[in-house]
């Protein structure tokens, strides 16, 4: 018999996050404010992308934003140029939010007199994978620099969301992206995930990425 014992750490720190992940989902819906937890490498476009979602919903939404990186308030300064309420979430080095991370974000935000919030996750395509945030509905950019591979690479982010933007498609002549090939790899992970081609910076495709949005919220909000 072993003089030690194992603990399975992984599997307990999920689990708890499982539970408060629900509560605060449950939490949400009883508020009415609806969660989309946006997620992506660094340098993808998440940033200007919240911006066009801001000016494309801002004047038929109450919209507040949680920005989530290491360090810096670059990303706050610049959403809240936009007028909408914005927070930002400083990880201390975790490179992903948890739902009690989540939970502060709000409480500091104040969510009283909003309907859609955008969460602004750390950049990186493993850890933002693994835990459950409480969102309503998880959101991911992947942008055509990164290449149509990613899927193959990080198949547990790509398996998990429920829609991705394929962003900065306005660079497509200058890069290798195969659009009906990442849609091919998309679908064999995530069959109901919906596959929106955009570019923040030109705004081509945002009004279909809104439209996403409102039916989303639409459905939640009678679900």
């Amino acid at each position: 018999m072993d003089a030690f014992k194992v603990l399975e750490i992984k599997k307990s720190v999920y689990e708890g996050n499982d539970g408060r992940a629900r509560e605060l989902r449950s939490e949400l819906k009883r508020d009415g404010v609806f969660l989309l937890n946006l997620m992506s490498s660094p340098g993808s476009g998440k940033t200007t992308t919240v911006v066009r979602t801001i000016e494309a919903l801002g004047a038929e939404m109450r919209i507040g934003i949680l920005e989530a990186d290491l360090d810096s308030d670059v990303d706050a300064r610049t959403v809240s140029r936009t007028g909408a309420r914005v927070i930002q979430l400083h990880s201390g080095g975790m490179c992903h939010l948890d739902a009690e991370m989540t939970r502060q974000g709000l409480s500091g935000l104040g969510t009283e007199g909003l309907d859609f919030v955008i969460l602004e996750n750390i950049g990186n395509l493993i850890c933002t994978a693994e835990f459950d945030t409480g969102a309503s509905r998880n959101a991911m950019i992947l942008s055509v620099p990164e290449g149509d591979d990613k899927p193959l690479k990080y198949p547990a982010m790509f398996a998990m969301v429920d829609v991705l933007l394929v962003n900065k498609i306005d660079a497509m002549g200058f890069f290798d992206f195969d659009m009906e090939a990442l849609r091919e790899r998309v679908a064999r992970l995530n069959p109901d995930a919906r596959v929106i081609p955009v570019s923040a910076k030109t705004g081509e495709g945002m009004a279909e990425w809104a439209d996403w949005i409102r039916t989303e919220v639409k459905e939640w909000r009678a679900s």
